[in-house]
């Protein structure tokens, strides 16, 4: 055995990937790094602010302070304390001297009402987790399989290709027997293609990532009608009148129609208003982005794997209209693409064969590492013109 085919094996077998079935990709990434983002902040940011709240109801005591008449004892006053925050109601008197009465119930259902925000922005998470997760992790699993195997079996095929010319004495009888696997399609595994060409008639999961964004975009929405509707009205009210004239108390003539209180905690109301209405309005264009990306195929990838035989999704112009099953799926091998280990090999085949001066004769991977073997990719133009030459 020469040197050089030793080195050429030696070459091919470092080329091999190694075997993972044992592993079974344990780190795979069903969740997009944006979609997690969302998530993270959408449910957790609500979460943060109700922990604030209630920090705040805790730390500083009553959340109202009301100025109790001056003959009241220190229980009475927190008798119009307690009352007052338990009635939450604001008496004004309009022009004809009658009074109006105004609820101002959303600085009590604060907490609570940021606690059904998160609950709410945790359901999309939810049927993503559970409709649409089994059935992605089962066709990535498949499919990185694949693509690793389908790399694999290219390299073992240039091995084999090796061994049969150094065991050949004719060249002409390998180099025709090479052509005719060629012709044939013998090199093509398309079991991996006519998969991922299925996924394309399929829609299951797109339905799923676009439903799930799409509440996500219709929960926001309601969050900010909520805010504009009940906070907007009391954003800026620190004080309010309060009626204690009730039950045993309404027909007492040292006790004031009208009690006036203070919202001790209208700044945490208002910096929680705000804050919420900022960080949504920045989570929109996130979703409204995550949207549009399955309006185009990832290209990029896809070229990368047409090294490899019978993957030509793009050479062959099988890619049609982007929102179905393939292009999810193409997301999440991007995001996983730590977890193809063939990616790195073919990005690097990808640019050597940019760079060589034999481009048109190199197709597929084995086409190329063929070429790195030692052996011309397709039949020497002397062989070509001895067998003229025998037969003119």
């Amino acid at each position: 055995m020469s040197l050089a085919h030793t080195a050429a094996e030696y070459m091919l077998s470092d080329a091999l990937l190694p075997d993972r079935r044992g592993s079974r990709l344990k780190g795979l990434r069903l969740e997009l790094p944006l979609d997690r983002m969302v998530k993270f902040t959408a449910v957790g940011f609500p979460l943060l602010l109700m922990s604030l709240a209630f920090a705040q109801e805790f730390s500083s005591g009553s959340p109202i302070s009301c100025f109790s008449p001056s003959n009241f004892s220190v229980r009475q006053a927190a008798y119009v304390d307690s009352s007052c925050w338990d009635s939450l109601v604001h008496h004004e008197q309009d022009e004809a001297g009658q009074y109006k009465v105004k609820s101002l119930w959303p600085h009590k259902a604060l907490p609570y009402s940021l606690l059904a925000l998160a609950v709410a922005m945790y359901l999309p998470v939810l049927l993503w987790q559970y409709a649409a997760v089994p059935a992605l992790s089962s066709d990535l699993l498949f499919i990185i399989s694949e693509l690793d195997k389908s790399y694999n079996r290219s390299i073992r095929l240039v091995q084999h290709m090796l061994k049969i010319r150094q065991k050949s004495s004719d060249p002409h009888i390998f180099w025709d027997e090479l052509e005719k696997a060629r012709k044939e399609r013998y090199f093509e595994f398309p079991l991996l293609e006519r998969y991922l060409a299925c996924k394309q008639r399929s829609h299951s999961l797109v339905a799923i990532y676009l439903l799930r964004n799409s509440l996500l975009l219709l929960f926001t929405s309601a969050t900010y009608l909520y805010l504009g509707h009940f906070h907007l009205g009391v954003f800026f009210q620190e004080e309010f009148s309060c009626s204690i004239k009730t039950g045993l108390l309404h027909d007492e003539l040292h006790v004031p129609d009208l009690i006036t209180c203070r919202l001790t905690s209208l700044s945490v109301f208002q910096i929680i208003s705000l804050s919420s209405v900022a960080i949504y309005s920045l989570l929109v264009p996130v979703i409204i982005y995550n949207l549009t990306r399955l309006c185009q195929w990832d290209k990029r990838l896809l070229s990368i794997y047409e090294m490899l035989p019978a993957f030509d999704l793009l050479s062959r112009k099988m890619l049609g209209c982007p929102i179905n099953d393939l292009n999810v799926i193409l997301l999440f091998l991007r995001a996983n693409i730590s977890e193809l280990i063939s990616f790195s090999w073919l990005s690097v085949l990808c640019v050597l064969k940019d760079t060589t001066t034999q481009k048109h004769t190199i197709d597929t991977v084995v086409d190329f590492m063929t070429l790195l073997a030692g052996l011309e990719p397709s039949k020497p133009k002397h062989l070509s013109q001895q067998v003229c030459d025998e037969h003119p």
